[in-house]
């Protein structure tokens, strides 16, 4: 082929190249801009419900826990002598029970249930008795304690009740403090006492039986209530006083011994409870020890104080074995909250142990 036809067929191909061009710039000489493809929308997900966490109220307390408290309840008996306070660990029961042990001197038990506060001190713990051990198995709680009266170990050993005494079948779990003189340094917490309890093959899912709470409760709604923002009470010794005071910006009573604040040690938080309870009963000189006997079953007259009011109410033992609070052959409803609970004996009626008034702020 010569350079001539070479050309020829170059320069055609070249016009070709150059026709397609601006066919494809749409006849203008100018390149236009690619069609844009229709952005696609994502279809929106339904929006779901907000999911609520589960709540569960603790039997004792009454007070919302996202997992249910089904723990066995411990009762601790605690040292109340003036050398074993401030105690330890109180601040974490969700009832604490106060009766007369020997010589005047009155004796603590301290349910805990609820608490998650599993390595927190508890104590001084002291020795157990048949009344003592009668309030404990109402909630059939396993029994922290440090020996007990003769007999005291009778029904504990012959009735086959679950106990923890340092003494004789659990010292391993209790330790002693050298900041205190014995017998009132004795301490334990509640990861040692479960320890404990699942060495010595007690159950620990035991159904819990509870008591009946309400925001409102029933003080409230007694048209015989009386204000009651101030208050204190003897149960024998004159020198020995515990007081309570109102806090309505906290809707709990803060407790007094002798007029000064009843603190836990592991804290420094005053003591205080949602509900306070007082009730009479007979009590009984037992020996020259000074040993009693506290009836818990024959019912009697109680006090219910609740935000700042007081109502006068019966104490019964139910057939479930709990001891509960009734007016009108009605159960009275606890707010939710901790409770403190008294015995005081029936020698002297029961407002005779007691002095109940408005608060000081209130009065002034």
């Amino acid at each position: 082929m010569d350079k001539k036809t070479i050309w020829i067929r170059a320069a055609m191909l070249l016009m070709v190249i150059m026709l397609s061009l601006t066919a494809c710039g749409g006849g203008d000489g100018k390149q236009q801009p690619p069609e844009e493809t229709p952005t696609q929308t994502p279809s929106e997900e339904p929006t779901l419900p907000t999911q609520v966490p589960v709540t569960f109220s603790a039997p004792y307390t009454g007070l919302p826990h996202e997992v249910e408290p089904v723990n066995r309840p411990i009762a601790v008996m605690v040292n109340n002598f003036s050398a074993a306070r401030p105690q330890s660990g109180l601040t974490n029961a969700d009832v604490v029970w106060e009766v007369l042990a020997e010589g005047g001197i009155t004796r603590l038990i301290a349910i805990f249930q609820s608490t998650d506060a599993l390595t927190d001190t508890i104590g001084p713990i002291r020795s157990n008795r048949p009344y003592l051990i009668d309030v404990a198995d109402s909630y059939k709680a396993v029994m922290s304690h440090a020996g007990a009266s003769p007999e005291g170990y009778g029904i504990l050993q012959k009735q086959k009740k679950p106990y923890l005494d340092e003494i004789s079948n659990a010292g391993p779990y209790y330790w002693r403090s050298k900041d205190r003189k014995a017998p009132h340094n004795l301490y334990s917490n509640l990861e040692k006492l479960r320890e404990g309890a699942a060495k010595r093959g007690y159950d620990n899912d035991k159904p819990q039986i509870a008591y009946t709470f309400t925001e409102a409760g029933s003080v409230a709604s007694d048209p015989l209530a009386k204000t009651a923002e101030q208050l204190s009470f003897i149960f024998t010794l004159k020198n020995y006083k515990v007081g309570y005071q109102y806090d309505a910006s906290t809707s709990v009573y803060k407790r007094t011994i002798n007029g000064e604040p009843h603190i836990d040690k592991n804290n420094d938080q005053q003591l205080s409870a949602t509900n306070l309870i007082i009730f009479e009963t007979a009590h009984k000189t037992l020996d020259n020890e000074g040993r009693l006997s506290v009836d818990l079953t024959k019912g009697g007259k109680a006090l219910l104080f609740q935000k700042g009011k007081v109502m006068e109410a019966e104490w019964v033992r139910a057939s479930d074995g709990m001891l509960r609070w009734v007016k009108d052959g009605k159960e009275l409803e606890l707010i939710p909250g901790k409770t403190f609970i008294h015995i005081v004996p029936s020698k002297a009626s029961l407002l005779d142990h007691i002095t109940i008034e408005q608060s000081s702020e209130q009065t002034s």
